[in-house]
């Protein structure tokens, strides 16, 4: 089990900061949700668009602080 919640870390921090390097780039807020969601989608995770405009949006939530 130990060494699945380190996968498990890994993975998370890996997606976070790949979240991080999308939110921090240079482009439009619009541009860069619709980056993360085409992301999302590639990695086989299917959610409704809803629930997708609402993750990215926690995403996004999560790291504001950190860019201001």
């Amino acid at each position: 089990m130990k060494g699945v919640n380190i996968l498990f870390a890994f993975l998370t921090g890996a997606a976070v900061g790949a979240a991080a390097g999308l939110l921090f780039a240079p482009e439009k807020g619009d541009d860069t949700r619709a980056r993360i969601a085409d992301i999302i989608r590639k990695r086989g995770i299917k959610l409704s668009g809803k629930e997708l405009e609402n993750l990215v949006d926690d995403i996004a939530e999560e790291l504001s602080p950190i860019a201001e």
